[in-house]
């Protein structure tokens, strides 16, 4: 099947939408938000107003208004996520640099026997290291280089360059299971879970941060839910729903309890939902009043 549809003026676009039954008060205004949001990317929101995919009926009652509302949501949700995300890499980087220093000194990332060789990319793990050290623009990095006569400055150096996917690699692909331990320990998992969930925000991150659809997505990378741990947390996940966005959100404001415990994360999430209603909370498996669940209601 070849593609034949041609391209239509922003003008067309919303005629077009007006015909399949979305309510346009302000055609004006509609063109200006088509104008600087492509008609696909925002279809991937309207999509969930849709009553009849073949013919892209939209259910009565559905307004641009509430389309843009649902895009503008997801928008400040990835900015949430991301916030998050951030503070959390930079802590895994802290923990995973602490404990390999205090095992086999500065230089221990330069052991190949410490990471496990069948599973690890070492390899490629100490390119990425160069690569990064010959394009950093970071003053102190370049000076620690110029200072040193090292194959590469100490590990405590080197992570801040570690991206996130790499770093999620450099964790589980660690030989010495008492070292993925400690650094699991700290942020109040087992290992194995641990490995997994940072695994599954990399995928996350990477989402949010091309801007892509978060909100009602089924991910295909999950992670492996605790077991065991807090209470707090494992009372409130929703172990019915483990493809959704809900759980990962659960595993984000744990991670912020335990790293900045006066965080906003929880009151900015239960604000973001109450503020836009188009945002239907169980299309993100979030479940029946989950803001009394003991993670989200506690101080």
């Amino acid at each position: 099947m070849q593609f034949t549809k041609p391209p239509f003026t922003i003008q067309q676009q919303v005629q077009q939408l007006i015909s399949r039954g979305l309510t346009v008060d302000d055609e004006e205004l509609a063109a200006y938000y088509l104008s600087h949001i492509n008609y696909y990317r925002l279809g991937t929101y309207w999509w969930s107003f849709i009553d009849d995919h073949k013919t892209h009926k939209f259910r009565a009652g559905t307004t641009f208004q509430l389309v843009l509302d649902l895009y503008v949501f997801d928008r400040e949700l990835r900015l949430l996520v991301l916030d998050a995300i951030e503070r959390i890499e930079i802590a895994v980087r802290t923990q995973w640099a602490y404990h390999l220093a205090h095992h086999g000194g500065p230089f221990v990332h330069l052991d190949r026997s410490l990471f496990n060789s069948k599973e690890f990319d070492y390899d490629g793990f100490m390119a990425a290291v160069h690569q990064e050290l010959g394009r950093t623009t970071e003053p102190n990095i370049k000076r620690q280089m110029d200072k040193y006569d090292e194959a590469t400055p100490a590990v405590w150096i080197c992570c801040e360059l570690l991206s996130f996917g790499w770093l999620s690699k450099c964790v589980d692909g660690l030989a010495r299971r008492s070292l993925k331990m400690n650094i699991a320990d700290h942020f109040q998992f087992n290992e194995t879970v641990f490995c997994s969930v940072l695994h599954h925000l990399t995928m996350v991150r990477n989402i949010c941060a091309h801007h892509a659809r978060l909100w009602n997505r089924d991910f295909t990378i999950t992670m492996k839910l605790p077991r065991r741990g807090p209470q707090q947390l494992l009372s409130s996940l929703n172990l019915e729903r483990p493809k959704e966005l809900y759980n990962t959100l659960a595993i984000l404001c744990h991670f912020m309890n335990v790293i900045a415990p006066d965080h906003h994360f929880k009151q900015r999430l239960i604000h973001l939902t109450k503020i836009h209603p188009s945002a239907n909370p169980k299309a993100m498996g979030f479940p029946e009043q989950w803001e009394l669940l003991p993670l989200w209601k506690s101080t």
